[in-house]
């Protein structure tokens, strides 16, 4: 079952990185997918010992292959197809952002946020005399 080489994409696929072999080559094809600091097509070569680096926003994963495989395999033989070597500072990063609670969302598109909410009301509940129930006339 293990051989020597396999395609970057399959293998993405395959060590359970990527839900679709589709993802991983699209990931490939957009270039958040680099071996030795050079994105790589979704066809390329991967051998034994390489270092594959996997950029999923805002973190970026870093992984070393120690099985070059193409068949997708149960989630408890993954420790011997992979070594994670990502370094900490990623994972850090990666909890600074979770604490932030950033939504990737467009300021003002969408639903309200709670907290957009509830300024917005109290922005609106704000008696400042300006509107006491007059009619205005044009």
């Amino acid at each position: 079952m293990e051989t020597q080489q396999a395609r970057i994409d399959k293998w993405l696929w395959a060590a359970r990185l990527f839900k679709t072999r589709s993802m991983a080559a699209t990931a490939c094809k957009n270039g958040r997918v680099q071996i030795g600091n050079r994105a790589v097509k979704p066809s390329y070569m991967l051998k034994n010992g390489d270092v594959v680096q996997v950029r999923k926003p805002p973190v970026t994963f870093s992984y070393k292959v120690l099985q070059c495989i193409e068949q997708r395999v149960g989630a408890k033989l993954i420790p011997e197809v992979y070594e994670n070597v990502t370094d900490s500072s990623q994972y850090e990063l990666l909890e600074m952002n979770r604490i932030s609670g950033f939504v990737n969302r467009a300021r003002g598109t969408g639903r309200p946020t709670k907290k957009e909410r509830r300024a917005l009301d109290a922005f609106i509940d704000e008696d400042d005399g300006l509107f006491d129930g007059e009619e205005f006339d044009f």
